[in-house]
């Protein structure tokens, strides 16, 4: 099974797709195999991490400005090498293992959008693969 779906984004930040993997998958019928959640853009990404904790979020943001800040020698004509090199910092897909009909993701783990160079329209695709 393959879908998409849109997202809306702000400037940066990160939005809990979760849910909306949930329902495709629920929907797909596909009780055991893997879910292949993929972003095909290159400002943007994917992550697995904490959705308890809106501080995560946040920490998270910190840190990769820390790492990536944006800095004025980059050469990049349109003005986001900082959003280039966080989205390829943290990837372009995750993927996660189905079991029962739901996705076997910890307790505190979420599936997050990464954002890096919004506003924008986003698109995700998710494929279902049955074991």
């Amino acid at each position: 099974m393959y879908e998409t779906f849109n997202l809306s984004t702000e400037r940066e930040g990160l939005i809990d797709v979760t849910g909306r993997v949930a329902a495709i998958v629920a929907e797909s019928g596909i009780t055991d195999g893997l879910c292949v959640v993929y972003c095909p853009h290159t400002t943007a990404g994917l992550t697995i991490n904490e959705n308890a904790d809106p501080d995560v979020v946040r920490d998270l943001l910190l840190g990769l400005d820390r790492a990536f800040p944006d800095r004025g020698d980059f050469r990049h004509a349109e003005g986001n090498s900082a959003a280039h090199l966080k989205a390829s910092c943290v990837g372009s897909s995750v993927t996660v293992i189905v079991s029962g009909g739901r996705l076997a993701l910890g307790t505190w783990q979420g599936i997050w959008f990464c954002e890096f160079d919004g506003p924008r329209s986003r698109r995700c695709s998710v494929k279902i693969l049955k074991d």
